[in-house]
């Protein structure tokens, strides 16, 4: 059995559902699928806080992480209020998002973790979404840069994948695992996992 690394962002602030979504469907392929795909957490610190308080501990610290050893970038969204944005917009993590996108390999974004892969403008001219609610702000922060925003709420264009919100989060975890094992790999890990048949 093949077995792919994804690299899952966990940024001060981070909203638990999005997160857990990458870890649980992903891991689901490892035990049920067809091919095992290995996530591995970074912060910049190994020790986060959520959303509403939760602590959760990294595997490895942002200096650790050799982008070349995955095979994909996962990054959930967060709260501004919780610190999200500050260091989600901070020097190393930008830094680290820029190698994967250099390295070409798939970045799947839920709600607002589309904003700081669009920071490093990965997603200038291209369709992406972000949240859509609160009056629009942060799709037009989006907008303001560079992405081409689209009223959907899945987006895939080229390696990077976008979504509106916490409600997206099974469906984006989805897409990143069809991207790495397949889109058969992926309706079984669907199926099974009780979300229906369609296709991923």
């Amino acid at each position: 059995m093949a077995t792919h690394k994804v690299l899952l962002l966990l940024c001060q602030g981070t909203e638990l559902l999005e997160a857990a979504a990458f870890y649980d469907v992903l891991g689901w392929s490892g035990t049920y699928g067809s091919e095992s795909v290995q996530v591995v957490t970074a912060s910049s610190n190994l020790q986060v806080t959520c959303t509403f308080g939760m602590r959760v501990l990294a595997d490895l610290r942002l200096s650790e992480v050799d982008p070349a050893q995955f095979d994909a970038l996962a990054i959930p969204g967060g709260f501004e209020r919780f610190g999200f944005y500050e260091e989600a917009y901070s020097p190393p993590v930008q830094s680290l998002i820029a190698q994967f996108v250099a390295l070409r390999k798939p970045v799947a974004s839920i709600c607002v973790g589309a904003l700081p892969l669009a920071k490093t403008g990965a997603l200038v001219g291209r369709r992406a979404t972000t949240y859509h609610l609160l009056e629009g702000r942060r799709r037009q922060q989006l907008a303001d840069l560079g992405a081409c925003v689209v009223d959907e709420s899945l987006v895939q264009d080229g390696p990077f994948i976008t979504s509106t919100s916490p409600a997206t989060a099974t469906e984006v975890a989805l897409r990143l695992l069809a991207e790495l094992t397949g889109t058969e790999n992926a309706r079984t890990v669907r199926h099974l996992m009780g979300f229906g048949d369609a296709a991923a």
